[in-house]
């Protein structure tokens, strides 16, 4: 399998994930928010200051169909990721063979192990 084959799959994986199979999710509270509850915490509960950005509440404002907007969040929350991810490991790649003290391209030492 090459790379890129790779990729494609993981990327068709993350958007199905995110945008059809997320609609399934459990609606029940997790661990945290039962013990908040338990505990009488969630009473002091406020809204966070996001609530009504574009993507508030896993969903996309303005669109009224629960399945489409909370799948249309999902795929822009991977394409997001993607990237911000992409953009990291582009701006940290290393960029071919380190120039030497000369300015002459240093060979990697398996290839100077075949040359010598």
């Amino acid at each position: 399998m090459t790379t890129k084959r790779f990729f494609a799959g993981f990327l068709l994986v993350s958007l199905v994930l995110a945008g059809i199979v997320s609609y399934y999710a459990s609606s029940h509270p997790d661990g945290l928010e039962k013990v908040a509850e338990d505990k009488g915490i969630s009473a002091k509960e406020k809204d966070h200051s996001l609530k009504d950005s574009p993507f508030g509440d896993y969903g996309v404002k303005g669109i009224e169909n629960a399945r489409l907007s909370g799948g249309l969040s999902g795929v822009v929350g991977v394409g997001a990721v993607l990237l911000v991810g992409g953009g990291l490991f582009w701006a940290v790649r290393r960029r071919g063979p380190a120039a030497g003290p000369d300015g002459a391209a240093e060979a990697a030492p398996a290839e100077a192990a075949r040359k010598g």
